[in-house]
């Protein structure tokens, strides 16, 4: 009963708007994380910007956009770049230095440049296959 009184093109224009309305508020909220994020602006500006984008909410995110826009994409791009810095060192930290092979590896490099005894190799080697 209810679909013949809400035609397809009705249903089609509801989803339209439920669409633009869940874009608006990320974009929204996007906006006020990026305020408050910033380390360039103090707590005045941010008080500022944050009563602007709340109170005149389109007027204060199209101002946002067009003013602030590039800057935030590069505090995106620096906070990306940031993190995965911190993963790939995170990663080598833990991969460690490739194992008993790679140990042992370098120990013999170390014998023959004379570096080493043939016991101090031979000490070394069984510590690094225990």
């Amino acid at each position: 009963m209810l679909a013949a009184d809400y035609p397809l093109l009705d249903v089609f224009w509801t989803m339209l708007i439920f669409f633009i309305w869940v874009a608006w508020f990320m974009l929204l909220f996007r906006i006020i994380a990026d305020i408050f994020r910033r380390h360039d602006l103090g707590g005045g500006g941010k008080a500022v910007w944050i009563l602007f984008v709340l109170l005149l909410p389109f007027l204060g995110v199209f101002v946002y956009l067009i003013s602030q826009g590039g800057e935030m994409a590069q505090r995106d791009m620096e906070r990306s770049q940031a993190t995965q810095e911190q993963y790939a060192d995170y990663v080598k930290s833990v991969a460690g230095s490739g194992g008993s092979a790679a140990e042992i590896e370098k120990l013999k490099q170390l014998l023959d440049s004379g570096a080493i005894t043939q016991t101090e190799y031979d000490a070394a080697k069984a510590k690094a296959l225990a």
